[in-house]
């Protein structure tokens, strides 16, 4: 599944319902007598709002909250307490995670607007050997670093959904064919796992209300068939009696063979 291609769908963006991840409350702030909610923290370029309304709908009962974090602090996140699980992009580090890789994205080509790319629909990075490429890492992050490349001081190459997601003007993107792409994964603390993680994993995973897998899944009660009435109630059809049935009397019944007497002529 390639999130982001053209004619593929996208939900929106759940805005944050904190101010920043510093802001965030670590787990130790919390009482233990405290409500029971979901954390959940993201990259850009993810949009859980999909698996977010699935929840409200299956899970009323306990809050869910997400929040964007830019980079890997969405993991840290998770390590720090602030949240219960994550969408991250891998690598990271794995130490005390549990992992769910979920799909790949596409990877694209961003170049100033005007650029000889935005005539084509994809290109290949072999072809551009002799274009300047920039280090997203060292610019701070993909938004500063689309706004360098709108300046025209080179090119960079970042996933589709978040190209899409800043979305600063005077750049074009194009699908880069031979560029690796990344890869989304739901992570948790692995001594935190618990029966409403697993709602949401399986949530994640596509499973229905009523799957096996699902803690909150109900058995289904099997449908008795009703038992006959045997009372013979107003509505009940009655049988009708049974009626001797008579026959004319035999009249050689009881007498010897030729004892019948013949009348006179």
């Amino acid at each position: 599944m390639l999130q982001g291609y053209p004619g593929g769908g996208y939900c929106e963006d759940v805005p944050s319902t904190t101010s920043s991840p510093d802001d965030a409350v670590s787990a130790g702030d919390i009482p233990a007598d405290a409500p029971r909610e979901l954390r959940i923290a993201y990259v850009p370029g993810v949009t859980p709002g999909k698996w977010i309304r699935r929840w409200e709908e299956r899970m009323p009962h306990i809050p869910l909250h997400a929040q964007m974090h830019d980079g890997g602090t969405a993991a840290e996140a998770v390590r720090g307490g602030s949240a219960d699980m994550a969408f991250v992009r891998l690598p990271i580090g794995r130490e005390g995670l549990s992992v769910i890789p979920l799909y790949e994205e596409q990877a694209v080509v961003v170049a100033p607007k005007g650029h000889e790319i935005s005539v084509f629909e994809d290109v290949a990075l072999a072809d551009l050997d002799q274009e300047s490429f920039l280090d997203v890492a060292a610019l701070g992050g993909p938004e500063p670093a689309l706004q360098v490349v709108a300046s025209g001081a080179g090119l960079i190459v970042l996933p589709m959904s978040v190209a899409r997601h800043f979305n600063v003007k005077d750049t074009v993107a194009r699908r880069a064919t031979d560029a690796p792409g990344t890869e989304i994964a739901l992570v948790w603390a692995t001594d935190s796992t618990d029966e409403v993680l697993e709602e949401f994993i399986g949530i994640v995973r596509g499973r229905t209300a009523q799957s096996s897998r699902q803690p909150s899944a109900q058995p289904v009660k099997e449908k008795k068939a009703p038992k006959p009435d045997r009372r013979g109630g107003s509505g009940a059809k009655k049988a009708a009696p049974k009626v001797a049935q008579r026959y004319a009397p035999n009249p050689d019944k009881g007498r010897g063979k030729g004892s019948r007497k013949k009348g006179k002529r």
